[in-house]
């Protein structure tokens, strides 16, 4: 049988492999004699400190490297193929799938459903565990991976069926006793659809996952996205306030009686919530280090205080007529009050600082949509087509593809530019990046460019180093 081979994409500075000469266009055969099936062995194979590393130059001769590093030290190889494998698509068919609910006629990539356990070590991803089999848990247990985010929905096997439209969906969840028994950390996410897997429901669901806490660490409970495109699909319903009230009480209350058994609040409601509610956020301590950051659990909280940290800092100025600051920002509904706020407040700070700010409905996927991720070049252009800018117009860096200078429509950030005649920063989630982005202070750090937390563009569409 052919030895598997992983192309080599890219080499990370001053790293081990840069030292060893690799270089993009070779190959990697083999680490201590062992073929490589996919980054799960990769990973493995690499934490050792003394490592065999069997590779093909481009001129097709074959190198065998001795490494000794640091236990843990990665190499600095980027693969042509993240995963080094291919890429699993779901099989489910979820009521409340977010695919499904796209328009037509976006590029082919926005289509494919992924479900694949290694992206949930990778980048954070959820997975149904309905696409792993035996050997796929036996090598995560072996590895000693961790955590995998699992989502849930609901510990009622015939009503995750029912959700997942899989009949083996309910099966799936003994995967879970089998990582619990291995010490496998986890994560677990609930979205939940109004009338099916809230109520009851979500109380069975919440108290039957606590049974693998701590080795779960935390449950997430995020509404449905459901956009004007679902036609043919599963009659949803919106959530309202007083359903937004009755899963926060929910929530609350057995927070409050898992930390008083083992220190961990574990059960946590996503921002979606708490704005629905008209409720204030919870402090910092009941987030438990926030480890459903990335699911919407947590990030005003965080942004909020961190605004507060650096905001406390600034001295209060006045600034002189020819240095005053009139800039933008575009956000979307969900986070509009609390950066509203921040505006006002960086305003009263420093007298000559103007700070327009702008809601973006969300007209392409719906009004019901409020996140900032889903907002699209469309909408930008659409709603903020004539209103004062200033000097550059501010958006938070989840707008973008990952990596990419492009939004959820194919409009890139230069064309969005150009056609608002304004210069764009994309600004990290922080609250002292959002300070740093409003003064104009991404141009005195340019140290953080090359890792993309500043991205700043002009109105022709050049990008500034």
């Amino acid at each position: 049988m052919k030895t598997k081979e992983h192309l080599i994409k890219d080499i990370v500075e001053d790293s081990i492999a840069e030292e060893f000469e690799l270089e993009p266009g070779d190959v990697l055969l083999k680490i201590n004699g062992n073929e490589i099936e996919d980054i799960f062995d990769y990973q493995y194979f690499v934490e050792d400190e003394y490592i065999e590393v069997l590779v093909r130059k481009a001129d097709g001769e074959e190198w065998l490297l001795e490494i000794d590093k640091d236990a843990d030290e990665d190499l600095g190889i980027v693969f042509e193929n993240g995963l080094m494998g291919d890429y699993k698509s779901c099989c489910n068919k979820c009521m409340f799938c977010f695919i499904d609910q796209m328009p037509k006629g976006m590029r082919e990539t926005l289509y494919f459903k992924d479900d694949d356990s290694r992206l949930s070590f990778l980048q954070g991803n959820y997975v149904t565990l309905t696409n792993m089999n035996d050997r796929d848990i036996d090598r995560i247990i072996r590895y000693h991976l961790g955590p995998i985010n699992i989502s849930v929905h609901t510990t009622n096997g015939e009503l995750r069926c029912k959700m997942l439209k899989n009949r083996f969906a309910g099966e799936a969840l003994k995967k879970i006793d089998r990582l619990f028994e291995a010490g496998i950390e986890m994560n677990g996410q609930v979205v939940l659809c109004r009338g099916i897997n809230d109520g009851s429901e979500l109380e069975r669901t919440i108290t039957e996952l606590h049974r693998y806490a701590p080795v779960m660490r935390s449950v997430s409970v995020v509404p449905a996205g459901l956009t004007k495109y679902r036609d043919g699909l599963y009659p949803l319903e919106s959530f309202e306030k007083a359903d937004a009230e009755n899963v926060i009480d929910m929530i609350e209350k057995y927070q409050e009686m898992f930390y008083r058994q083992d220190g961990l609040h574990f059960i946590h409601a996503s921002d979606e919530w708490y704005i629905m509610a008209g409720r204030d956020f919870p402090e910092e301590s009941r987030y438990d280090g926030y480890l459903q950051l990335e699911n919407g659990v947590g990030m005003m909280r965080l942004l909020w205080d961190e605004f507060i940290a650096g905001y406390e800092q600034l001295e209060k100025k006045k600034l002189l007529k020819d240095n005053a600051v009139e800039v933008s920002i575009a956000t979307g509904v969900l986070a509009y009050d609390m950066i509203k706020e921040m505006s006002e407040l960086l305003e009263k700070k420093i007298d000559g600082l103007t700070i327009h700010c702008y809601k973006i409905v969300n007209h392409f996927f719906g009004e019901k949509i409020t996140v900032s991720g889903l907002i699209t070049g469309t909408d930008l252009m659409a709603q903020l087509k004539d209103k004062e800018l200033g000097s550059r117009l501010l958006l938070p860096n989840n707008i973008l593809r990952s990596g990419e200078d492009v939004f959820l429509d194919d409009y890139t950030l230069n064309e969005v530019s150009e056609a608002l005649k304004t210069d764009i920063v994309i600004v990290p989630a922080g609250g002292t990046d959002f300070i740093s982005a409003v003064l104009g202070e991404y141009e005195d750090i340019s140290e953080k460019l090359p890792n993309g937390n500043f991205v700043y563009i002009d109105a022709y569409g050049n990008h500034i180093r």
